[in-house]
């Protein structure tokens, strides 16, 4: 695999730059023609007049989807999602990196993916990574959100360098993830599309799959808008990187990984919202995987939140209350 190491070194401090100063949300938006194409759902996929938002829906015949006509080897990725409303249980909306149909045996991905949940009761929203198809490693967390996601439009953002893989949800980072020595080849490291789906889940998606979809309250519908399709797109015909969108902010100070500020509304974020990290989960790894850096207090809060998984503990059966989210929390406040 060739790539101009220039370029791709110019991009990645370009992509820190322009995510720390916030300037991504001046990055040129792509039209979906432009960026995207249909990927399976017949017409279960509609695009809006204007070109620049679509909407993807599941229905007794089918989900739908669409991916991107490039393939990249790093970038910044996002789009303004609005998730279905009322009974969603099984349903999944995903938003993620694959290359899937090129490495069936080896595959990377980086995962978004939004889960249905009966009615009265919120979507949950996981993070995934997989690299070189290490499957068999589940990387997820999984998070309760302060705003109800189907109310209004919400951006959710990737960004992927050679070192690391940092989720967003309304330019507030929610997970960090490093790639550290010990991981090998586990670190997504070869060109990926970008997928937007929706599909049936009921075998896992809600609790375990005791939920399953109720088509009586279909279609469920999921729109898509505010395309960002910022890095270095590659060739596989060529096996080359070189076309690479590099801007102005590439000259900017460059900061090393997650701002101060930043970081303080992530760990804000993790504090209240997370509800399952693979790294504390004792039921599945006797030993945390290599990459993971154990902090006390998030295992303290995960073992008071579920003692079975992430304490050894023993599960209590009867009755548990929940305290609801203020639906007057601010973004500011995560």
């Amino acid at each position: 695999m060739v790539m101009s190491y220039e370029g791709c070194f110019l991009l990645v401090f370009s992509l820190l730059a322009v995510v720390a100063s916030g300037f991504y949300r001046n990055l040129p938006i792509v039209p979906f023609d432009e960026g995207y194409s249909h990927l399976f759902g017949h017409d279960n996929l509609v695009v809006h007049r204007d070109g620049k938002s679509v909407h993807l829906s599941l229905d007794e015949r089918t989900g739908s989807g669409f991916v991107s006509h490039d393939l990249y080897l790093h970038g910044f990725f996002s789009s303004s999602i609005k998730l279905p409303a009322d009974y969603t249980a099984g349903v999944v909306v995903a938003f993620y990196m694959s290359n899937g149909d090129m490495f069936e045996k080896n595959h990377d991905e980086i995962d978004f993916e939004f889960l249905g949940n009966i009615r009265g009761k919120d979507w949950r929203i996981q993070t995934n990574i997989y690299g070189n198809g290490s499957t068999s490693i589940g990387r997820e967390e999984r998070y309760n959100l302060w705003f109800d996601p189907s109310d209004d439009f919400h951006q959710y953002s990737i960004l992927w360098t050679d070192s690391q893989i940092i989720f967003y949800i309304d330019g507030i980072p929610i997970r960090e993830f490093k790639r550290t020595a010990s991981m090998g080849g586990d670190f997504p490291a070869k060109p990926m599309s970008l997928y937007a789906t929706i599909w049936d889940g009921s075998n896992w998606a809600t609790n375990g799959g005791k939920y399953r979809v109720n088509y009586k309250y279909a279609p469920y519908v999921t729109e898509f808008s505010d395309f960002v399709l910022h890095g270095c797109s590659f060739d596989p015909i060529e096996q080359t990187s070189s076309k690479c969108d590099i801007t102005e902010s590439s000259k900017v100070s460059i900061p090393t990984g997650v701002s101060p500020s930043q970081r303080i509304k992530m760990e804000n974020f993790r504090r209240k919202q997370m509800t399952y990290s693979y790294c504390y989960d004792q039921i599945r790894y006797k030993v945390p995987p290599s990459e993971c850096v154990i902090n006390p207090l998030e295992a303290e809060r995960l073992k008071v939140h579920d003692p079975v998984t992430f304490g050894g503990g023993r599960r209590h059966h009867g009755k548990r209350h929940h305290r609801s989210r203020s639906s007057g929390t601010k973004a500011n406040d995560v």
